[in-house]
């Protein structure tokens, strides 16, 4: 019993030192600095290619720098750049078994300026049938990563240039989908189509913490950075939507999460710090971060999503969204055991905020990938709104939550626990 009394007092000893540590480290002051800045109005709301965006890009970076990580890139420094293209279709002709078709029977999802495919070109052929879901369906095959000709019923005639909706700002790729609308199956075909395709850039913000013992092994820290920029004013003429919870909240977390982490020197696993762009046009940022990883040597993934606001539960509480999907949760409850901060599964199941956010695109391929949040799906006000402002944030709870999640990560960080995988057959 003295014995255990005395293990109780080194362990009670050695965390009141740790949070003492934390609690220089983590301020309120600094964490209302990086979110009155990122939140600010000359950020323009931090819209997709507005110069408000490129500064908080340069913010973010120079912060990181500040905290000595390491540059994802030599070329490129902090930003992690890729390119989304958007096409219209401007001509397209073609004819099946040597009889011209009409021009708006063909439909062509490419990233090519001009695409010829015939039945010599190795495009797979499928057919979508009367009484089959068109879009559900046709959707299914653009997103596959192949090359399909695709024969549509001519019972969607009056729906098939509806097609064109589907058509979005996408990755650059090598596949491309043909619709073509008619009665037939044809055995000889040819068709050419052009489009008008406009390339445009964009960039993550990605620093790394090399690891120790481990560093083959990541542990990710993210949230996203982008919002919706300017738009509709409201009531009282404000129409910059400053998108200070979502989601510079997150941002700032990630943020201080690398200030903290590098001053620790600690980590025996490679630490990384991203801030996600376009995540409100569709996780494009998130999705290309995610292509740039083994996900077998992702051990976890912290998203930080909209943690300015107070829970449902109030202070000191945030949830986890997919928290039954692996026991990265539990291993985070042991580590604050002893403090007066408590996560909670997600409240919100029927709004499937474990598919919705940028930890998706890993979760999918079976990483412990979760989003930590304290948003009321239920009664945000200011969600989406040019309200959405440092104002109506809890600067001082928030600061607690990026502690408890500094403190909640330590085993994993250290590499002593290992969260279990997310079963990829239950996500389908």
């Amino acid at each position: 019993m003295k014995k255990y009394s005395v293990f109780s007092f080194l362990l009670f000893l050695s965390f009141s030192v740790s949070a003492q540590k934390m609690d220089r480290m983590i301020k309120v002051k600094k964490v209302s600095a990086i979110e009155k800045t990122l939140a600010a109005d000359e950020m323009e709301g931090r819209g997709l290619f507005t110069p408000g965006i490129d500064k908080a890009a340069d913010y973010i970076a120079k912060s990181f720098k500040k905290s000595r990580l390491q540059p994802v890139s030599d070329s490129a420094g902090y930003f992690q750049e890729f390119s989304l293209v958007s096409t219209i279709q401007t001509a397209a002709e073609g004819n099946i078994n040597g009889q011209p078709i009409n021009d708006e029977n063909i439909i062509a999802f490419t990233s090519q300026e001009s695409l010829t495919v015939n039945e010599l070109s190795g495009f797979e052929v499928v057919k979508i049938n009367g009484g089959d879901q068109l879009f559900n369906t046709a959707y299914r095959y653009i997103m596959s990563g192949k090359s399909y000709i695709v024969w549509v019923d001519n019972t969607y005639g009056a729906a098939f240039q509806n097609l064109n909706r589907l058509k979005r700002e996408r990755f650059r790729s090598d596949h491309s989908v043909v619709f073509i609308l008619t009665d037939q199956s044809p055995v000889h075909y040819s068709f050419t189509i052009t489009h008008r395709v406009t390339e445009k850039k964009l960039k993550n913000v990605v620093g790394l913490l090399p690891g120790k013992s481990k560093k083959e092994e990541y542990v990710i820290f993210s949230g996203h950075y982008d919002h919706l920029g300017i738009g509709e004013p409201d009531a009282k003429g404000d129409s910059v939507y400053n998108g200070a919870n979502d989601d510079a909240s997150g941002t700032t977390a990630v943020m201080m999460l690398a200030r903290y982490f590098s001053k620790l020197k600690n980590n025996e696993r490679t630490l990384v710090f991203a801030a996600f762009t376009a995540e409100e046009t569709g996780g494009f940022g998130s999705q290309y971060f995610s292509q740039q990883f083994d996900p077998e040597k992702v051990m976890a993934m912290f998203n930080i999503e909209m943690i300015g606001t107070d829970s449902k539960w109030g202070a000191n509480s945030a949830y986890i969204t997919g928290y039954e999907k692996t026991d990265m949760g539990e291993i985070l409850e042991k580590n604050l055991e002893g403090t007066s901060f408590k996560f909670h599964p997600d409240p919100y199941p029927d709004q499937q905020l474990f598919y919705r956010s940028d930890n998706a695109t890993l979760a999918l391929l079976g990483v412990p990938a979760h989003t930590i949040s304290t948003s009321k799906m239920d009664s945000e006000p200011y969600y989406h709104t040019p309200g959405d402002e440092v104002s109506t944030l809890d600067l001082k709870n928030m600061t607690e939550i990026i502690k408890a999640i500094a403190l909640s990560a330590a085993s994993i960080v250290s590499g002593k626990d290992t969260p279990s995988r997310v079963d990829v057959s239950s996500l389908r």
